[in-house]
């Protein structure tokens, strides 16, 4: 079953986030206490493990949060989803997919370490339809869409 490996915040942005272990997901802004939260449409970012092994394999010591990704995933194809998908977080939060990838301005210390990075390719950035708790070991899943 997919599930959450990380949960991770930064203070700053343009900084590799610190997994804590648990946080909240605000409605219609992000996860709590973390720099890229607020009013847009890229409120949490989601990184496949599968994503950070690619990068790993290529000789890097990295790890979740290393990306700047607020939730690090295993078992779902995050980068195969299409917009407007929604994932059900944890017991109760809800999210719907607004970008897959990202063009990435500045060029972070894992390009220039590896001269490649994953996240411009393989992350995602959802809204926050309903808030909840989410935590490591959590479930994320799609929810079937209404007509």
């Amino acid at each position: 079953m997919p599930r959450i490996v990380a949960v991770c915040i930064s203070p700053k942005k343009g900084q590799r986030k610190k997994n804590v272990g648990a946080g909240i997901l605000l409605k219609e802004h992000g996860l709590k206490d973390d720099a890229h939260a607020g009013d847009w449409h890229r409120q949490v970012s989601l990184l496949a493990m599968e994503s950070i092994h690619k990068m790993q394999a290529a000789g890097l010591d990295v790890g979740p949060g290393d990306f700047a990704e607020n939730l690090t995933t295993q078992g779902i194809d995050l980068p195969g989803l299409p917009l407007g998908t929604k994932l059900r977080i944890g017991p109760r939060a809800l999210g719907e997919v607004t970008q897959i990838g990202k063009e990435c301005h500045n060029r972070c210390a894992i390009f220039h370490q590896a001269g490649d990075c994953v996240m411009p390719r393989e992350g995602i950035f959802i809204r926050v339809l309903e808030e909840g708790p989410v935590q490591v070991g959590d479930s994320i899943e799609t929810v079937d869409q209404i007509s």
